[in-house]
């Protein structure tokens, strides 16, 4: 028996998310069938946290236990041949025996993409949210900073969630101007995310960057004193999950990778 860390990319275009579903595409379903063929038996996956559908990523995280050893320089190769091209295993390695890889992360890094483009730029249309209005850039370096820190967002969890701790403690979120492709970058990185959360708070700063919130009111609104000041939820092409960050202390080493 073997516990295997997987390193994933994905173009979620196509897929109706990460987890696996009864009658829709999904990435954890295309990488069993591969695992199957490999190993020549059923095999599941454990991902380190559900996409949604058109969400992408380029450091989703999953492991499993496999019923004997390959090494794990060689699996990425065998998958890759077996996979759609839109889903690509980027690493693998050997992992203790209780590793999951939902419940040992302590972080995550996410990115949304905003076209900035007078017109959209075609090649960036599956993996950015057009919107050309003018941005007043430092209104929103100064919401973006009030993100930072713990706080209660529950104002910033999309309705359906059964969660009911919605304490999470968000260290980066960061706008980063790419002049010369036209694009802006929202970074994010936290120890955890909550449904729509990353989405609804790049819709909140896109409202303050236009001039539609004051920043004042964000502060509000993470207070829960004004829910009017909350998204909208940005489409989801424009959100890709960047890094699962792990502390392994069994082995005293940190997997930074993604």
């Amino acid at each position: 028996m073997q516990n295997t860390l997987l390193w994933i990319s994905y173009d979620g275009t196509a897929y109706s998310g990460f987890q696996i579903q009864a009658n829709a595409p999904t990435i954890q379903e295309e990488i069993e069938k591969a695992l199957a063929v490999v190993y020549k038996q059923p095999l599941r996956i454990n991902g380190a946290g559900r996409t949604d559908a058109g969400v992408h990523a380029r450091g989703q995280a999953a492991n499993f236990i496999a019923p004997f050893k390959i090494e794990p320089d060689k699996l990425p190769h065998a998958l890759n041949s077996l996979l759609p091209n839109a889903i690509v295993i980027t690493g693998a390695e050997e992992v203790a025996e209780g590793f999951h890889a939902r419940f040992d992360a302590v972080g995550k890094k996410y990115s949304y993409t905003i076209d900035r483009a007078l017109h959209p730029q075609v090649l960036w249309r599956l993996y950015s949210w057009h919107q050309p209005d003018p941005f007043d850039s430092e209104a929103l370096k100064v919401a973006a900073g009030l993100f930072i820190g713990e706080h209660n967002f529950a104002a910033f969890q999309a309705a359906g969630s059964t969660v009911t701790d919605t304490i999470r403690t968000l260290n980066q979120v960061e706008p980063i101007l790419k002049p010369a492709e036209q694009l802006l970058t929202l970074c994010f990185e936290g120890s955890g995310f909550l449904y729509h959360m990353v989405r609804l708070i790049t819709g909140t700063l896109v409202r303050v960057a236009k001039g539609e919130l004051e920043p004042a009111q964000v502060d509000l609104a993470l207070r829960g004193l004004d829910k009017n000041a909350v998204g909208p939820t940005m489409p989801a092409r424009g959100l890709c999950l960047e890094q699962v960050i792990y502390q392994l202390q069994s082995d005293k080493r940190t997997i930074k990778k993604g």
